[in-house]
């Protein structure tokens, strides 16, 4: 599939005694970069060939909601195409769709999924595949309208696919849990189990009105480790951060721990000033032995990147979890 990733990463700067720190030199993807762009965000990023490949939500000046292809080397300078991804039949000819946004993207088996929040008569999640990023191939939604933060797992569960989703409504949704469901064939979806809902105000008060799955989960030897959006409404308007669940490795329905701090929430510029201030969306996750780096949207206008040690992360949300 590929060669040797050399994950992008930076070390902890002196001093710091966050369990995840941001990248000195965010946002890593500004609003203009390509230029149709009003503001590139909430992006999914994988290994692929020698380098790096992603699919970018780029809103435009229209303010209309599209994913983009890209490229990188080293997984921080990114070539993104100019035009949107133009999708073929794949195991469905209904291919239209009035928006496409907040991408994932993941490996398993032979090829490349991808899911994004589609639009159909409301949000709901789409599904496709590529080889190579450059020819994509549309399936079947996969819920009916109204649903977001569609993820997928990076390999079968039981024998099935599995996919995180958050069952919402046609506007911003003020509510909010994480289900899973499960697919024998990326077609049809059913066995639909609750994950996680928002804790109780004022248990962990940043995650108190809805939560949402953010990059691929990633199996480690205590579980799936899922980073996760958690939302708070305040006087102000919502207020997104980030924190981490994990999930049993057999049966990911069932939260072993999850995190009463948040790993990461907006304190920076770039994160409290936008499109939508006060934003941390977490979409994507490069890891390499015990290192991660988490790709997030910034105030839903910039790409930024934060890092950390796999095994200080699970051991902050065994030690600071409200289970």
């Amino acid at each position: 599939m590929t060669k040797k990733m050399v994950m992008p990463w930076e070390d902890r700067p002196a001093g710091c005694a966050d369990v995840m720190w941001r990248y000195s030199k965010n946002p890593v993807i500004d609003r203009y970069h390509i230029p149709s762009s009003n503001s590139i965000f909430n992006s999914a990023v994988v290994p692929f060939e020698d380098g790096f490949a992603g699919v970018f939500r780029c809103d435009n000046k229209a303010v209309q909601m599209n994913i983009f292809a890209g490229f990188s080397k080293d997984g921080i300078h990114w070539d993104i195409e100019h035009e949107p991804i133009k999708f073929k039949a794949g195991n469905t000819d209904m291919i239209e769709s009035e928006y496409k946004y907040d991408p994932r993207v993941t490996w398993i088996e032979d090829r490349y999924w991808i899911t994004w929040c589609n639009g159909y008569y409301g949000p709901t999640i789409g599904v496709g595949y590529t080889f190579d990023f450059k020819e994509f191939f549309q399936c079947e939604n996969a819920l009916l309208p109204f649903n977001r933060n569609g993820v997928l797992f990076p390999q079968k569960i039981n024998g099935k696919y599995a996919l995180l989703s958050r069952p919402s409504d046609s506007g911003h949704t003020p509510f909010g849990d994480i289900y899973i469901s499960y697919s024998p064939d990326m077609k049809f979806w059913g066995e639909h189990r609750h994950v996680l809902s928002p804790t109780p105000f004022p248990v962990s008060a940043w995650q108190c009105t809805k939560v949402g799955a953010g990059p691929i989960p990633i199996l480690t030897d205590e579980g799936w480790l899922m980073f996760y959006h958690g939302v708070i409404t305040t006087c102000n308007g919502f207020r997104y951060s980030m924190g981490a669940a994990i999930l049993d490795r057999e049966d990911p329905s069932k939260v072993l721990y999850r995190t009463q701090p948040y790993l990461l929430a907006p304190a920076m510029p770039y994160e409290m000033q936008g499109d939508v201030p006060n934003v941390i969306f977490p979409c994507a996750a490069l890891h390499d032995e015990d290192r991660v780096a988490v790709y997030y949207g910034a105030a839903d206008t910039v790409v930024g990147m934060a890092f950390g040690y796999i095994s200080e992360i699970i051991e902050f949300t065994k030690k600071n979890s409200t289970i």
